[in-house]
């Protein structure tokens, strides 16, 4: 009888594993540009079903510099020895399905030695003690969770070293994913009509189990010329497209260097500001009755800002005031409103430059807290312009350069920065916003005010003017597939060999702030108990954290589903619909599309993990969000069919009656009919004459 060495038995196992040793592997780098997996060759497919595997040797010196998921050596890689944790022979890591590569590296007398990967076997025996090989278990990965397991290393005494790279982002489609493609449909449809009916643009990215499975763009990147008509010659939005972030900027500038320096034990969150920045943060505030808030003496404020710690300032329970305008020479700070002769006590300048930063960090040091710390929850800017000059004080770099070296380039994003017109791109590759500067259509008037139609330049005031376009706060501008491999991060904490944030720091940030505001992190926005509807959906899981920017952004990350969502708009590129009235109420803030919120409410439709085919519930859906865009168009009084929120009611009306008028769709006609009837009969007699010729 033939002896049974260990090899023959792995070629007649049933049990025998799909991993594969890849030949002349080579450690990934982190790229944000999503590369296919590449398909298995049918000699291989046949290796693999038998458990054979092709090795490839790649020498100790090939391993780069970098960080790790996991760096293990077995026997009891814990570091201890107990016979109750079979654990000492086990680790599980976070991966994807499609995609993975480890390192194991087995000591120079090591013969002989067992490995698996989610319970199936991978060949070992090519592997020669002394040597890195590299093991690719692609066929075997499951999405979230994966176990390694490797023991009965011989002969004893002997070790083996396993490094784990962090999952990257590959190239997919839907249907890899479980997402049914009729719900981008529809999201693809309602963009489209709305920029149809006079919205600006948008750009989109979906990233699901580790897959880049949708990009879309729609519109132009600057609808509309200064004096409010539509804009003719403008090139349309790619997915190339650089958008003004707004206030996403927070949780990928100072957030993540937050996460990053704690991980790597650089800086406590339990960190008081005064001890870091120095005494002047406290020694010279200055008093300001606030109105509408008691004043509890300088002494007071003094003593409650000689206390704050990152974590407060985090939580935006630092007490500074939401927005004191640093930037506007003609600010009254008792009142917190802008006051034409009355002189900004804090003003710092309006330069843009250096040295108005300089002085900006000055005019933050002299703000007198408005409330007892901790007391309230106030969104304040503030709070994530003075973290910026945290991070630039531990790390010593300025926060664009700090986030350049240990983010972006890494990571190989290369359309994500500030100041984009001087890092290389022009106006033509950003989204434009405000059409005459920061004047809000002339309502808006302070010395240094822009007056141009902004392009590549950050929109928000206190970022350009005060913080010379580098700020915590906002300024960063990003396409939206490059930020949303970004937020991908935040799932497992790193990419390829870059390790980010520990899953203990991860957690810290993300957790409730507290019971009774569990709507926030550190910094981040939770789903919480649907507290968030608004932007992230009624289906979302309540761990989905992100954040949206006034400009018109939102990112989401759902770490249930292993789903990142970036939907970027450039709303604001519209005019201001009545400057008197309301001169923060652009024409693009009443279409469907500025509203966020609905990307995520329809997407969720479209999960595997919701039983059924989502076109009937999307008929219904759609036919419901008509509805409720003619209950707005009524409850805002006789409004002219020229009045965006009449040109966004018929968008959605349009796409009602597309799907109904397509063949067998009997339910969606219904609906569609039905929907007729809510247009008025004199001020939507062009409408309704088409769309009953449509149907």
């Amino acid at each position: 009888m033939k002896k049974m060495t260990r090899r023959n038995f792995l070629k007649t196992s049933a049990f025998a594993g799909a991993a594969a040793l890849t030949a002349g592997a080579a450690l990934p780098a982190g790229a944000a540009a999503p590369a296919a997996a590449p398909a298995a060759a049918p000699a291989a497919e046949a290796e693999a079903e038998n458990g054979l595997f092709s090795a490839a040797r790649v020498t100790a010196a090939g391993l780069p510099a970098g960080g790790w998921q996991a760096e293990l050596t077995f026997p009891d890689w814990a570091g201890y020895v107990d016979d109750t944790l079979a654990m000492n022979g086990m680790y599980t890591f976070f991966g994807y399905s499609g995609q993975g590569t480890l390192y194991v590296t087995p000591a120079a007398g090591v013969t002989d030695f067992a490995l698996f990967i989610n319970n199936r076997a991978v060949d070992t025996g090519k592997m020669a003690g002394g040597s890195t090989w590299a093991v690719d278990f692609s066929q075997l990965a499951v999405n979230g969770l994966n176990t390694l397991q490797l023991c009965c290393i011989r002969p004893a005494g002997q070790t083996v070293q396993v490094h784990i790279p962090y999952p990257t982002v590959i190239e997919g489609k839907p249907a890899d994913v479980g997402l049914n493609p009729a719900v981008l449909d529809a999201i693809d449809r309602i963009v489209a009509a709305d920029v149809a009916h006079g919205f600006t643009s948008a750009q989109m990215a979906v990233i699901k189990d580790g897959r880049m499975v949708y990009r879309n763009a729609w519109g132009t990147v600057n609808a509309y010329n200064p004096d409010g008509t539509p804009k003719t010659d403008s090139p349309a939005v790619t997915n190339d497209t650089l958008y003004d972030l707004a206030s996403n900027t927070k949780m990928y500038s100072v957030n993540y260097a937050l996460q990053y320096l704690v991980t790597n034990g650089q800086v406590s969150l339990d960190a008081r500001i005064a001890d870091l920045l120095g005494s002047a943060f406290v020694d010279d505030t200055i008093e300001i009755s606030y109105s509408g808030y008691e004043n509890p003496g300088l002494d007071k404020v003094k003593a409650w800002k000689s206390e704050l710690t990152i974590r407060d300032v985090l939580r935006h329970q630092a007490g500074f005031p939401a927005d004191p305008q640093y930037h506007n020479d003609a600010f009254d700070q008792t009142t917190q409103a802008a006051a034409p002769g009355v002189p900004n006590v804090l003003y710092a300048g309006a330069g843009g430059d250096e040295a108005t930063r300089s002085r900006t960090l000055e005019a933050i040091f002299k703000t007198p807290l408005m409330y007892e710390p901790g007391t309230k929850t106030l969104y304040s800017d503030v709070d994530y312009m003075l973290l910026d000059f945290v991070i630039e004080k531990v790390t010593g770099k300025r926060l664009d350069i700090y986030l350049a070296e240990t983010f972006w380039q890494p990571m190989g994003l290369s359309r994500i920065t500030y100041r984009p017109l001087d890092n290389g791109f022009g106006p033509g590759d950003c989204a434009a916003t405000e059409l005459n500067g920061n004047t809000r259509d002339g309502a808006v008037s302070f010395t240094g005010v822009r007056t141009y139609t902004l392009q590549g330049e950050v929109h928000d005031e206190k970022a350009y003017y005060a913080m010379g376009g580098i700020s915590g706060h906002a300024g960063l501008f990003a396409n939206a597939s490059d930020l949303a491999v970004l937020a991908s991060a935040m799932l497992d904490g790193g990419y390829g060999n870059v390790r980010l944030f520990s899953r203990d720091v991860i957690d810290t940030f993300t957790a409730p702030k507290i019971e009774s505001a569990a709507n926030w992190g550190l910094g981040w926005w939770r789903e919480g108990d649907m507290a968030r509807p608004w932007y992230f959906g009624t289906q979302s899981s309540s761990g989905t954290v992100g954040h949206q920017g006034w400009t018109g952004t939102l990112s989401m990350i759902d770490p249930s589903e292993r789903l990142v969502v970036v939907y970027l708009t450039n709303k604001i590129n519209s005019p201001v619909t009545d400057p008197a009235a309301n001169p923060n109420q652009f024409d693009g803030n009443w279409y469907t599309a500025s509203t966020l919120g609905f990307v995520a409410q329809l997407l969720y439709q479209g999960l595997k993990s919701r039983a059924g085919s989502p076109d009937a519930a999307l008929d219904a859906l759609l036919a419901d969000m008509t509805a409720e865009h003619f209950k707005l168009v009524a409850s805002d009084g006789a409004v002219s069919a020229a009045h965006p929120r009449v040109q966004s009611a018929y968008a959605m009306l349009e796409v009602l009656v597309e799907r109904g008028a397509q063949p067998f769709r009997f339910t969606a006609r219904r609906y569609a009919e039905d929907a007729l009837n809510l247009l008025d009969p004199v001020r939507d007699a062009d409408e309704l004459a088409a769309l009953r010729e449509q149907l």
